[in-house]
């Protein structure tokens, strides 16, 4: 019964490690972002005014990289949110800190004001963890089935978010709030969902947004009256 007892566990072992390998190996190919193929890519903007365009950005000669192309201290400051929503969201991603180039990640800081909110919106391109540094929040994402799930998170917890779902976080007290946000991608794209309907350039027409939201026309027309095109 011993040795039985042995060869079972040895077994359940090595069935482990067979399943614990595969993961390994499959978890590549479920990242944000393309392997890298070299040691280092930092970003080289000034490429971009040029006619190449690429899927990122191209490498920088590596005699022209310095230490401070991995450096960024641009989450250190709380983002102002004396605006409508009561948020601001500073990024730490490829397009601030060039270093980041071909390495599948990013980070970003969310602060809040008192009841502020960070609407409703996606991340095309990546999953993103949030970690609590200051204050409470209600936070919370929907599934393809329209399914909520949500909760409260306080100072040191985490919560994440899977990639392509909408999903927001609520300042739920009457002090300042502020998140670290990190996503699997360098760039992993935002998508707000009133913005994107709303304050699309061209709009969209105002009958299909009034008869998808059961409203009328001037209702959608003083909706997207909040919501400005952006200026490219």
């Amino acid at each position: 019964m011993a040795k039985l007892a042995s060869s079972c566990q040895l077994a359940a072992a090595a069935a482990f490690a067979v399943l614990l390998i595969l993961a390994l190996a499959v978890v590549p190919s479920l990242a944000g972002d393309p392997d890298m193929l070299q040691d280092i890519c930092v970003a080289d903007y000034k490429s971009l005014q040029g006619p190449l365009r690429l899927n990122g950005f191209p490498c920088k000669r590596p005699e022209n990289v310095t230490a401070n192309d991995f450096f960024s201290n641009v989450l250190a400051r709380p983002g102002n949110t004396g605006n409508a929503v009561g948020s601001a969201v500073t990024a730490a991603n490829v397009e601030a800190l060039p270093g980041l180039n071909t390495l599948g990640v990013s980070l970003a800081r969310i602060d809040f004001a008192p009841w502020g909110v960070n609407p409703p919106h996606t991340h095309p391109r990546a999953t993103e963890a949030i970690f609590v540094l200051e204050g409470s929040l209600d936070v919370g994402f929907l599934t393809t089935a329209n399914t909520l799930y949500a909760r409260t998170v306080c100072k040191g917890d985490v919560f994440v978010f899977p990639r392509g779902l909408v999903h927001f976080q609520r300042n739920n007290g009457n002090a300042p709030a502020a998140v670290i946000s990190a996503f699997n991608s360098q760039l992993q794209g935002t998508q707000g969902v009133a913005e994107t309907l709303f304050g699309a350039s061209p709009p969209v027409p105002t009958d299909v947004l009034a008869r998808a939201f059961q409203i009328d026309g001037g209702l959608v027309e003083a909706i997207k009256s909040k919501f400005p095109p952006p200026k490219y």
